[in-house]
């Protein structure tokens, strides 16, 4: 919880002196009543301590009065909002490293299967295009609504030689800017989720992608897909093709996005889920002060009502 108005917060401190004045009161009445003659009555009138309903009315006051000057900072909770015209670029590697087994049937295939299901997933308000990359980067499928479309996109991947990652975000980055007709002077809120297996090995570096992405203010959330064991024949040769999880990391951190890393299908089923449920949203701060003066005017009535019921009148 935060508050809109934290600087009316310091009327919190009047409630000690108000306590303190209540304590003085107190005392001050048992010394007024060592003045009275009769001391037959004085147990009656002014016992040695007070009832334990008195401080209940009090008490039940006082925190009617910290409820209402919390209200009056206006406090207000967290709440996640769908984002209009929100847009999710799904860029995948399809380099040569990606026929790996290390994941079986293959990183490949894992990554399609997984992808799919990431784009099937997302609530349908979301827009959502295709990017692939090895040794060059192109958009497969526009930003859309149209599932269907983006779906089998994927499913008409090939492998190439390369891997250009900071071609991959710049291609994405394109395809945010001509979403709409509005898209050149107001870009939809979008967000780039980049799978890759491998390190940036032509094109655009990973930095000059960084700094397009912070000026155009596009987060770039990255999968570090497959194991360290994983191995490709190519030419005849054997090949061994670690993932760079360094570089990948370095690309979601310097633009506030985020780095998972996944070794198997079912790990990377798990973090596309997570990245689902984090993505389209703005956070706002929605004003709950009426929560508090409800909960004071409760506070109000039983303090009244306890006053009124044991001491016939009103605190």
């Amino acid at each position: 919880m935060t508050f809109l108005s934290p600087e009316r917060l310091w009327l919190l401190g009047v409630l000690p002196a108000l306590a303190a004045v209540y304590v003085l009161l107190q005392l001050r009445r048992g010394q007024h009543a060592v003045r009275f003659t009769n001391l037959a009555l004085l147990s009656q009138i002014a016992p040695r301590r007070p009832g334990w309903r008195r401080h209940v009315a009090a008490t039940l006051f006082l925190i009617m009065i910290a409820l209402m000057m919390i209200g009056f900072a206006r406090p207000a909770d967290s709440v996640k909002v769908p984002r209009d015209r929100a847009t999710i670029l799904v860029a995948i590697d399809v380099s040569l490293s990606m026929m790996a087994r290390d994941v079986p049937p293959s990183r490949f295939d894992a990554a399609k299967s997984a992808a799919k299901k990431f784009i099937d997933d997302l609530p349908p308000r979301f827009n959502v295009g295709v990017v692939a990359f090895a040794g060059s980067a192109n958009l497969i499928a526009a930003p859309t609504a149209d599932r269907d479309a983006a779906v089998a996109s994927i499913d008409q991947l090939v492998l190439a030689k390369r891997t250009a990652i900071g071609e991959a975000v710049f291609t994405s980055l394109q395809a945010v800017r001509s979403f709409d007709a509005e898209a050149s002077q107001d870009p939809p809120p979008a967000h780039i989720v980049l799978l890759s297996d491998g390190d940036n090995t032509t094109g655009r570096s990973v930095q000059e992608a960084i700094d397009a992405s912070r000026a155009a203010n596009v987060p770039v959330s990255t999968i570090a897909f497959g194991t360290p064991y994983g191995t490709v024949d190519i030419e005849g040769e054997t090949t061994s093709v670690s993932v760079n999880k360094e570089t990948l990391r370095a690309l979601a951190d310097s633009t506030k996005g985020k780095a998972y890393e996944a070794e198997d299908s079912g790990e990377l089923r798990d973090v596309y889920a997570n990245i689902g449920t984090s993505l389209g949203f703005r956070t706002e701060h929605r004003d709950v002060a009426a929560r508090y003066t409800g909960i004071a005017l409760l506070f109000a009535l039983a303090a009244g009502g306890a006053s009124l019921a044991w001491f016939s009148r009103l605190p």
